[in-house]
């Protein structure tokens, strides 16, 4: 029991010190040294693939980042450093909050990719994304993080095409 306990501990420590709200965004100081805090009701942990699984209305929160869903699976790359976290359910939710911006960046989507070397998220399936009063949906949306590039497509693997809407609010 203890092992299992140590392991939690490791990995939730991992990805407090993996997945800053600064991979999300440019934030201050403050918010990179946040706690993580995880709620979920099941905890199932694969040190030999490098995963952690959580299940049951997770929802891990860091500072001003936060991040939802029925299921929500870590995956580390063979340097042991955060690779993937993937966030799935009914309405999987992404939410961050960069210094100097007026809202937060919101996500949903059926399942949330976040790619953390590659500073990407994807939005796939039934995808919806507002950035401040800007919205996007579709099928499957990616948001570049550092580029502030967002693509959008209608087509999603196994699922009937999902039209792209935006609405774009002029600029004040």
């Amino acid at each position: 029991m203890k092992a299992i306990i140590y392991t939690a501990v490791f990995y939730t420590s991992f990805f407090a010190l993996s997945l800053p709200l600064s991979a999300l965004a440019q934030t201050g100081t403050s918010s990179q040294q946040a706690p993580v805090e995880v709620e979920a009701d099941r905890l199932d942990l694969d040190q030999r693939a490098g995963t952690a699984v959580y299940t049951g209305d997770v929802e891990i929160r860091q500072g001003e980042m936060q991040l939802r869903g029925e299921r929500v699976e870590i995956e580390r790359n063979e340097a042991g450093e955060l690779a993937l976290a993937t966030a799935t359910g009914e309405r999987a939710y992404l939410r961050h909050q960069a210094e100097g911006q007026d809202g937060p960046t919101e996500g949903w989507a059926r399942r949330i990719i976040y790619h953390v070397a590659e500073r990407r998220v994807e939005l796939i399936d039934q995808a919806e994304l507002i950035q401040q009063e800007d919205t996007f949906r579709g099928g499957r949306l990616e948001y570049f993080i550092d580029r502030e590039v967002i693509q959008a497509r209608s087509d999603v693997d196994g699922s009937e095409s999902q039209r792209i809407r935006m609405t774009l609010q002029p600029e004040q």
